[in-house]
């Protein structure tokens, strides 16, 4: 080593878990002002008889803990139920508004509690289907259920989740690919996408692979 030399290059910070990008890494310090002899940093054993100084700690990147089988099942089931009271309450409203159709006779009533009920399911749908995107692109990949059970879902190239993204996830994938998909399988393609995280080294359920998301603990 000649005067001058740096004592070795900067390590690398080590990547988060999953191959996720993590949180910034903390700044790295200014170089100090130059020691006698040329150097930048403390001098080696020896040199100028200066001791041995410890190395720096290297700064580290902030890490995803993956949310376990457990907390996915339960959010699930919380949004389920979420999504069943309010069609529920849908259908109920529904239901009596077109009921007022009895007055005029039977026959019109039943008619108009069917158009009711009709609609009443229409809008159920709408609010199944938008219930999980709108909630996630609000919170950033989160529902009510996944915010009870202290998770959400990330996009593993670190992009925010946006309706769109959600929409593609939450719908075209879950409910459509795999609908269709199970409908082929006897429900056995719905079947594995549930189960495939029990055995995935990332927790990865089927249709996580389809569009490259974790999910993850807060």
């Amino acid at each position: 080593m000649t005067y001058g030399d740096p004592l070795a290059p900067e390590a690398e910070p080590p990547r988060p878990e999953s191959g996720l990008p993590g949180h910034e890494a903390a700044p790295v310090p200014a170089a100090p002002d130059r020691l006698p002899g040329g150097y930048t940093s403390p001098p080696p054993p020896g040199a100028f008889g200066a001791p041995a100084a410890p190395a720096a700690p290297v700064p580290q990147t902030g890490r995803y803990a993956l949310a376990s089988w457990w907390s996915r099942v339960g959010a699930t089931l919380i949004d389920g139920l979420i999504v069943g009271v309010g069609a529920l309450i849908i259908l109920i409203l529904f239901g009596s508004v077109f009921s007022v159709g009895f007055f005029a006779s039977d026959e019109t009533g039943i008619a108009s509690v069917v158009v009711g009920l009709v609609l009443g399911a229409v809008a159920v749908a709408i609010v199944s289907l938008i219930y999980a995107p709108l909630m996630m692109a609000r919170t950033n990949g989160k529902t009510l259920g996944r915010m009870a059970m202290g998770i959400r879902v990330v996009r593993a190239g670190g992009q925010p989740m946006t309706f769109g993204f959600a929409m593609l996830r939450e719908v075209a994938v879950k409910v459509l690919l795999f609908g269709i998909a199970g409908s082929f399988t006897a429900g056995l393609a719905n079947l594995a996408d549930v189960l495939w995280p029990l055995w995935d080294d990332e927790n990865r359920a089927l249709h996580d692979f389809v569009v490259d998301t974790r999910t993850v603990k807060e």
